[in-house]
């Protein structure tokens, strides 16, 4: 344990050098960690035996943040070092089980990360974050602490004096991620608005998680009353200074636009975007951060260009800019990680600055050495429907979902097709039932069909097909459809938990 934190300590203070291994295939498991795959219980039982924490990455090979996290945390040598001290474990959501044990965790989106005791505590949800630093600092303090952050949470909350390494694992808690694990979901944001009033104001953390409590207030539409006018303050000061912006980065590339349109309006609010605006162009320039995370600048620097000039298309400057911005994330991103989180981040920002056929360039390009080009199909889908071609939009969503690989990425994207087809082609009767006819026959091969992502999957399409069948004019489809699904249901065990899921999608086909 010492050595791992004095290697932390030394990253930390900018001692070490990062690991750039030249990984040849975004499949291969992120190199120089002694992954256990899959396997969880297996895990759990190698935890308990060697009296050591577990570290669960919850993730999938085509997801940007995932890829993200693999070049710009799994590679460097003190996070490397570091998982000597745990049993990592590495869960692609297409592997078998994947989706159950998501659901028994309580894991949504991709990627999650978590630090477990021995036992199967839940110790602390670790940060997706834009900053590898905070990352962390997250998981060293995960490792040390006595409590899980749980129980650190009931003691703030009742009160109880905190050290000041409580509050920052409080403050980088994963609470965008935490899907009812500390409190229920529907109380999340008003558990970080007492957080945020107890931290004491001498707290490093207390800005940190006053901003948390507050991007989570400015996105939800019950959150309970705040003191709008000290958000503002805080708001003020973050984007006032070059340090604050940078040590908040997440916040101010992700929830300050959204903050300063709920907390101000006329000159006031033109300030704020000012401010906003001159850090976004810092960020955007800041090496030290991931290219996905600059070209994330950028999109936002595109927002503010759009929200003050809603009427007029993007500026000459402004789309040479983002030309100029992606050139160089595309020829600084070697490995197919950085280019999975890369490449697709730079399509989405040629899109937004309505580049179109530039961004249709760059991710034809990337279609035969990606890994997983069926995401970079769906960006070229939404590029078609954005022209107003409703057949070559469906045309991608259709290739994206043929070329999609694994159980749960397949139902994922079967839905994403199906939805396309009711949207773009409600008249194509045959096109739609072919595609649903397709999923349901994916999940009668998938072992976890009626799990987590993949419930939820299923649960969109049988959605869709019912506004496309509103007041029966697709009975005989969906009557096949539903029978198809039930045949599928009929294969399940009657102990099965997915039974009644699967009863229940035939059920509402059948309404």
């Amino acid at each position: 344990m010492k050595r791992t934190l004095l290697v932390l300590s030394l990253a930390l203070a900018g001692l070490m050098p990062l690991a750039h291994a030249d990984v040849k295939d975004g499949h291969a498991l992120p190199p120089g960690i002694s992954w256990q795959q899959g396997n969880v219980e297996a895990a759990f039982t190698q935890a308990r035996a060697e009296n050591k924490p577990l570290f669960l990455y919850w993730g999938a090979v085509w997801c940007p943040p995932c890829n993200q996290v693999k070049s710009t945390i799994f590679n460097r040598p003190d996070f490397i070092a570091a998982t000597r001290q745990f049993v990592p474990v590495y869960l692609d959501g297409d592997s078998d089980n994947a989706q159950q044990w998501g659901e028994k965790f309580k894991v949504r989106g991709y990627p999650t990360m978590i630090l477990f005791k021995p036992d199967g505590t839940e110790i602390v949800r670790l940060p997706g974050e834009v900053d590898p630093e905070r990352y962390l600092r997250t998981l060293q303090l995960g490792l040390l602490t006595a409590k899980p952050v749980k129980a650190l949470l009931a003691d703030a909350l009742a009160g109880k004096k905190l050290a000041e390494a409580d509050w920052q694992l409080l403050a980088d808690y994963s609470w965008d991620q935490d899907q009812g694990q500390l409190v229920p979901e529907s109380e999340n944001t008003a558990t970080l608005l007492k957080l945020a009033q107890k931290v004491p104001s001498t707290q490093a953390v207390a800005l940190r998680l006053q901003l948390k409590a507050l991007a989570a207030a400015v996105s939800d539409k019950d959150a309970p009353a705040f003191d709008k006018s000290l958000a503002r303050a805080r708001v003020e000061s973050v984007l006032s200074s070059d340090k604050l912006s940078r040590d908040n980065a997440d916040f101010v590339l992700y929830n300050a636009a959204d903050a300063i349109k709920q907390l101000s309006d006329g000159q006031e609010r033109d300030k704020l975007n000012q401010a906003l605006e001159t850090q976004l162009a810092k960020l955007e320039n800041d090496a030290s951060l991931s290219w996905g995370s600059r070209l994330d600048a950028t999109s936002g620097l595109l927002a503010l260009y759009k929200q003050a000039h809603p009427k007029q298309t993007v500026s000459a400057e402004l789309q040479d800019k983002v030309r100029k911005q992606v050139a160089a994330a595309d020829k600084a991103s070697a490995n197919p990680y950085q280019r999975q989180a890369v490449i697709t981040a730079a399509g989405e920002v040629l899109s937004d600055a309505g580049l179109l056929d530039e961004s249709d360039s760059l991710l034809k390009g990337e279609l035969k050495t990606s890994h997983a080009p069926y995401y970079h199909m769906l960006i070229l889908a939404s590029n078609a429907k954005e022209r107003g071609d409703k057949a070559a939009a469906l045309d991608w969503y259709q290739k994206a979902y043929q070329a999609a690989e694994g159980q749960a990425t397949r139902l994922q994207w079967g839905a994403s097709y199906v939805a396309g087809a009711v949207d773009l082609a409600p008249q194509d009767a045959s096109r739609i039932e072919t595609a649903a006819s397709e999923v349901f026959a994916d999940a009668g091969k998938s072992s976890g069909a009626f799990y987590e992502r993949s419930r939820r999957s299923l649960e969109k399409v049988a959605k869709r097909l019912q506004a496309w069948n509103q007041g029966g004019a697709h009975r005989a489809q969906i009557d096949r459809l539903a029978g198809q699904l039930d045949g599928v249901c009929g294969k399940l065990p009657a102990e099965d938990a997915q039974k009644p899921i699967c009863d229940g999608l035939v059920k509402s086909l059948k309404s």
